[in-house]
């Protein structure tokens, strides 16, 4: 299955899509209630900082000589490591690199970009892709085998869900038996039956199909060796699926808020469900994290409560016509529970070990449309974690534990690190730029308390209203508005943590600011933070951009300094991940250059910094989603999200047949990319 890379150049990628920022509309229908289509929910008149009229006059002339040609040009099309050959170890940071030697274990010549509507993966020659897992395989016992055409609820719930986003690996007693856990973010409904013709036509056992789809799937995975290809174990202990309907317990101090409070619980601490779930994380204690993002659109709000008015319209509720569930599930009817939409929007910690306990939704982190969370251990012991509200002109979070991080698995060590998730502080971050004319969009920022010692820090709103109604609380804070802040992950070889801004193709000239440096940015860029005194709890940072993507020929894009000549074309960043060198890996969702989205390496230190190589295309209208490089570094995994979304597609038409089991039916699954020797 694998692809023989063409020999490298650059393509001319200026197809427009049908979407202004590369998505299709059937992805935003369903991902987002169509957000693109609706006014920004953040009116507030936050400022925008940094030298504007400096932005605007010189900022293409500055950009454009940015590019330094590297010393070397070992690392991709003219040097890579031959593909056959077996993974090297990095050379240390700094150090000259050889012909036939790259910046990581995985050395292969970038693929070229494929055109949007190919249906078919392609790797780099020297590499093989299969699958792991797909919508619809049987992991509990008793589940049946997926039959497209004679689906129930009942089957589904014991079946690998729908959309897998974030995906994560946890190593088991040997190298070669693991715990797989994915997010399955949403569902597309006209591909999953046939004769769909809007949420109306759905039965309510179709309806039920489509939750127990969503939430979170946990599976065990084995291998027979370190060059043997991945296998999910099915029935395992282990393996578990989280729906919209699974108990989960609310802890932290909204808590039992009387926004929380609805008729089927008066207590505020339980809740049913989970859904939205984009990115997440892993944390040291062996848990799984994930964020409920678009969790707006699942709810019918015609009207809201006089006291939440604002709120709803802030959360992008405000004439929400919701996917259906309402029909048989009275709580995703606003009018009737105001406050189910409040149990939502929250990061959840999931335990992958015990497939008995039960999931927790953290208040004392906020909520808003958490793109993920991904945590690092502080010099001092506490826990940080850094999260994305994934909005345009919405803000970057962080949150930091009031206790620290205890080494070891003991029970009592277990138990305490099970709880650092559920008191700490919450900060929103403020960007400040010290002009463009060193040529670098960067400067200093600093976290602004909407929570310190268990108190709120916003004049005229309580704890459990800075916690529920966050975005609020931070808008009134005057936090810098970003391009759609979707993953944000700490590297912990070099220390710092990046965001990635997806795109925002709402910012008018007027709007720009040195952290959001381009207005009508269709492609994104990332922006490296680095904590004051490499400390993640000190109030201040350092920051700078480290890639503006888009196509290398506009001389506006910037690669960290590197040659763009010499760089793959890319869109739309969104999730990321790290190697054990400490390069990043980027997962792309809605390429706006006319391109299928892909999967891609980042060096982010040494001669070769900043060139950018494409290692994966997805098939036709697929998203990249949870990149991950495994432990021995002999294994990419990547999780392929909605194939075949598409105006047009149906069952009967359909416009993929990834993973190409002969179903003839798109199914989202998570593949595997390995050497072939």
């Amino acid at each position: 299955m694998s692809a023989p890379a063409p020999e490298r150049r650059l393509l001319p990628l200026a197809v427009s899509p049908s979407h202004p920022g590369g998505r299709s509309a059937m992805t935003c229908h369903y991902r987002c209630d169509d957000a693109c289509s609706k006014p920004v929910p953040n009116t507030t008149d936050n400022g925008y900082f940094g030298d504007i009229a400096a932005a605007s006059a010189s900022r293409r002339t500055i950009l454009k000589g940015a590019g330094l040609a590297a010393a070397f040009v070992g690392f991709g099309a003219a040097s890579a490591m031959p593909a056959a050959a077996a993974p090297a170890t990095a050379p240390a940071a700094g150090a000259p690199r050889t012909r036939g030697r790259g910046t990581s274990p995985f050395g292969f010549t970038p693929i070229e970009p494929v055109p949007a509507g190919t249906d078919k993966v392609v790797v780099p020659e020297g590499f093989t892709w299969s699958t792991i897992i797909a919508w619809g395989d049987p992991i509990l016992p008793g589940a049946p085998e997926f039959d497209f055409d004679r689906q129930s609820a009942a089957a589904q719930a014991g079946q690998f869900g729908y959309n897998n986003d974030y995906t994560t690996l946890i190593r088991g007693k040997s190298q070669n038996d693991a715990t797989l856990v994915c997010n399955n973010e949403y569902t597309n409904d006209e591909l999953m039956f046939r004769g769909y013709t809007g949420s109306a036509s759905l039965t309510p056992e179709q309806i039920r199909i489509t939750m127990a789809a969503h939430g979170m799937s946990v599976v065990a995975v084995e291998r027979k060796s370190a060059k043997a290809e991945w296998s999910y174990v099915r029935g395992a202990t282990v393996n578990r699926r989280v729906t919209a309907t699974t108990p989960f317990v609310v802890d932290g101090p909204a808590a039992g808020s009387r926004l929380l409070r609805t008729s089927a619980d008066p207590s505020g601490t339980r809740v049913l469900g989970t859904f939205g779930n984009c990115a997440g994380g892993t944390t040291p204690w062996g848990t799984v994290i994930s964020g409920e993002e678009n969790f707006n659109g699942y709810f019918s709000a015609a009207t809201a409560p006089a006291d939440q008015a604002a709120a709803y319209q802030r959360y992008g509720l405000t004439g929400s016509k919701g996917r259906g569930w309402e029909r048989v599930d009275g709580r995703f009817d606003a009018t009737q529970e105001p406050n189910e939409v409040n149990r939502f929007g929250w990061v959840v910690e999931l335990d992958p070990s015990d497939p008995t306990s039960t999931p927790v939704k953290h208040t004392a982190m906020g909520r808003m449309k958490h793109e993920g969370a991904n945590v690092t251990i502080a010099p001092d012991g506490r826990v940080v974690a850094y999260m994305g509200d994934d909005e345009r002109f919405d803000y970057l979070y962080k949150f930091v534990s009031r206790d620290t991080f205890r080494k070891g698995n003991s029970p009592k060590a277990r138990k305490h690190n099970l709880g650092l998730l559920s008191e700490g502080d919450l900060y929103v971050a403020k960007f400040t730029g010290d002009g463009f004319e060193d040529g670098i969009s960067d400067g200093s920022g600093e976290w602004l308390a909407i929570t310190k010692d268990g108190k709120s820090q916003v004049p005229g709103m309580s704890l459990e209203e800075v916690l529920v109604w966050t975005r609020l609380a931070a808008d009134k804070l005057g936090a810098t508005k970003m391009d759609r802040p979707e993953d944000v992950e700490p590297n912990l070889v070099n220390g710092r943590t990046y965001v990635v801004c997806t795109n925002n193709t709402r910012r008018t000239p007027s709007q720009i600011d040195e952290a959001n440096p381009r207005a009508n940015n269709k492609h994104g860029h990332i922006i490296e933070i680095t904590p004051t005194r490499g400390d993640d709890t000190q109030p201040t940072f350092a920051w700078k951009i480290v890639l503006i993507a888009g196509d290398p020929n506009d001389p506006t894009t910037y690669w960290n300094g590197y040659d763009r000549s010499e760089v793959s074309p890319i869109s739309c960043p969104d999730n990321i991940a790290f190697d054990e060198a400490g390069n990043m890996w980027i997962a792309t969702d809605g390429n706006a250059l006319g391109a299928c989205d892909g999967m891609y390496l980042y060096p982010l230190e040494g001669p070769h910094k900043g060139h950018l190589q494409q290692f994966l295309s997805v098939p036709a209208y697929a998203e990249t989603c949870g990149p991950l490089v495994t432990w021995d570094q002999r294994t990419v995994l990547a999780a392929v999200q909605h194939p075949g979304e598409e105006t047009g597609g149906s069952p009967e038409t359909p416009l993929s047949q990834f993973p190409y089991q002969g179903d003839g039916q798109p199914r989202p699954a998570v593949i595997q990319i390995r050497p072939t020797r």
